[in-house]
């Protein structure tokens, strides 16, 4: 590695092994240990390091990133990226802390948020946060900078194509439920929510099994709000909760913005581990189960029916409460329905979570939760609590759309998409990976699950994807202890037969050539799908 020991000289090998963005961190650590950053001192903002380096500023983030995740700089909000005070020794030469999780759900983010490129003010007084905000500001700068841009194909993004949102037939539900109730939608509503949404959601659960009444039913701000608030029904700061290896990422986020921690179960072909379960439901701390049985994320499996009988078992004999997420119940393509938790569920220990946010689109803000007796008491008491109650306008606007019909049709068509997509993807993953990549096959859902053939921190590709043209989901991010992962989550959500097909190439130029240069490659055979 070059490096004149000059405090703003840093210098990229182009011969070394060593990923550009560990050379960066290893240099900046290394004026950092030898004084010659001193505490304090703000680094180069992200986009002018990376022109003058000439790499990709997501190669810069990820330096930073590993230098906070190591206790040598701090992100502060709206200013940049400063030099800590070292109280404690640190290890050198270390790679990124792995002990905190990040989502890469998609969200781009600035450079200006990355970088935190605008100065504060001189004299302001420094607040203290509280230690779960601190705790999320430090997964929120570990989160990728994905590239954006008409020719990077977003294979990262699990938010609905925007290309088939059925926004006509949605604005006349819209027009219709103001001229028929006027004044009133724009007033408070009890905090369960509009009754004949819930009505209508209550009549779509009974094609699941699902039994609840409307009563049954609080209606929430999307699948967010509604974690959030499971979260809270039997938590309190310094509880762990159990999470499947690997889990949704915002989950994540969200233990560490309510003080929680997650307890790691991990999963086999068949869904969780019964006997991890077992195991971690027994500890006292853990307070409740969190898993996403129908169309994993961000795996895309779903969960046996005899396994599902066995969480229910195991969950009533340790008497922890089960949260199930079905955020996408109704996306399934293919193959016949598995009977969610919820309608399995005999004796009240599972709350249920549902979402219009993945199959109509998120910026209606609907979901729901399910629950009974106690749980739901406390349910409706923490919603009112939280907001007071939902935007009375799009409720009444969505309720139309899904009596009318017009929500099926809207499925059928959604389901139609996913199915060609999902089978253009599986093509392109097995004509452009190399030997040996693994692949799961969603029956439903947007995302799929791949596993690459060589040991490799799937992060560590990033950069030379975006470059290359396409983004994806690094594992890592989706693991409850940050551990490094091979895997990575594609997303069919917002792209097409013909850009799956450019990304996946493009993806597959990246993986092939790193698989030249990583340890034991070649010495599998067969792509398994």
């Amino acid at each position: 590695m070059a490096f004149d020991g000059s405090p703003h000289r840093l210098r990229i090998d182009e011969r070394s092994d060593e990923p550009a963005y560990q050379q960066i961190a290893a240099q900046l650590q290394a004026e950092i240990e030898a004084g010659r950053r001193a505490p304090g001192e703000r680094l180069p903002a992200i986009r002018s390091l990376a022109a003058e380096l000439g790499l990709h500023r997501d190669t810069v983030a990820l330096a930073y990133e590993q230098l906070g995740q190591s206790g040598y700089v701090e992100a502060r909000a709206g200013a940049g990226t400063f030099v800590r005070t070292l109280r404690t020794p640190v290890a050198t030469g270390a790679r990124r802390d792995e002990s905190a999780a990040a989502n890469a759900g998609g969200t781009e983010r600035t450079e200006a948020s990355a970088a935190g490129a605008a100065p504060g003010r001189a004299g302001d007084i420094v607040l203290a946060l509280a230690p779960p905000v601190e705790r999320l500001i430090a997964l929120e700068n570990t989160r990728p900078r994905y590239a954006s841009g008409d020719d990077v194909v977003a294979l990262h993004r699990l938010i609905p194509d925007p290309r088939l949102y059925p926004v006509a037939e949605f604005a006349a539900c819209f027009e219709a439920a103001l001229r028929e109730e006027g004044p009133a939608l724009f007033s408070y509503a009890s905090p369960e929510g509009d009754p004949r949404l819930r009505r209508a959601i209550a009549e779509r659960f009974r094609r699941y099994g699902i039994g609840a009444a409307p009563e049954e039913i609080v209606l929430c701000h999307g699948a967010s709000q509604g974690i959030s608030l499971a979260l809270r029904l039997f938590t309190q700061p310094g509880d762990q909760v159990a999470v499947e290896v690997p889990t949704y990422a915002n989950v994540l986020s969200a233990l560490a913005g309510h003080g929680l921690s997650p307890a790691a179960v991990a999963m086999d072909a068949e869904g969780v581990d019964p006997d991890a379960l077992d195991r971690v439901l027994a500890r006292p701390e853990v307070k409740v189960f969190y898993t996403i049985p129908s169309f994993h994320n961000p795996l895309g499996t779903t969960t046996s029916l005899a396994r599902r009988r066995q969480i229910l078992e195991i969950a009533a004999r340790h008497g922890v409460p089960v949260v199930e997420d079905g955020f996408e119940l109704d996306l399934r393509f293919k193959g016949q329905d598995v009977a969610p938790l919820a309608a399995l569920d005999e004796v009240g220990l599972v709350v249920h979570l549902y979402s219009f946010s993945k199959s109509l689109f998120p910026g209606v803000r609907v979901g729901s939760l399910t629950a009974r007796g106690r749980v739901l008491e406390g349910l409706v008491a923490l919603k009112h609590a939280t907001d007071l109650s939902d935007a009375l306008t799009l409720q009444a606007a969505l309720v139309r759309f899904v009596e009318s019909g017009a929500f099926d049709r809207h499925l059928a068509r959604i389901r139609r998409v996913l199915a060609a997509r999902h089978a253009a993807l599986a093509a392109a993953l097995s004509t452009e990976m190399p030997a040996g990549t693994t692949a799961t096959a969603p029956e439903g859902g947007y995302q799929c699950w791949v596993e690459l053939p060589f040991e490799v921190d799937t992060r560590d590709l990033l950069a030379d994807a975006a470059r290359a043209g396409v983004v994806f989901s690094p594992g890592t991010l989706f693991m409850p202890d940050a551990r490094p992962s091979r895997g990575m989550r594609l997303s069919v959500a917002s792209v097409d037969e013909a850009e799956i097909a450019r990304g996946v190439a493009a993806l597959g130029r990246v993986v092939r050539e790193r698989a030249g240069r990583a340890p034991g490659a070649g010495r599998t055979a067969g792509m398994h799908l």
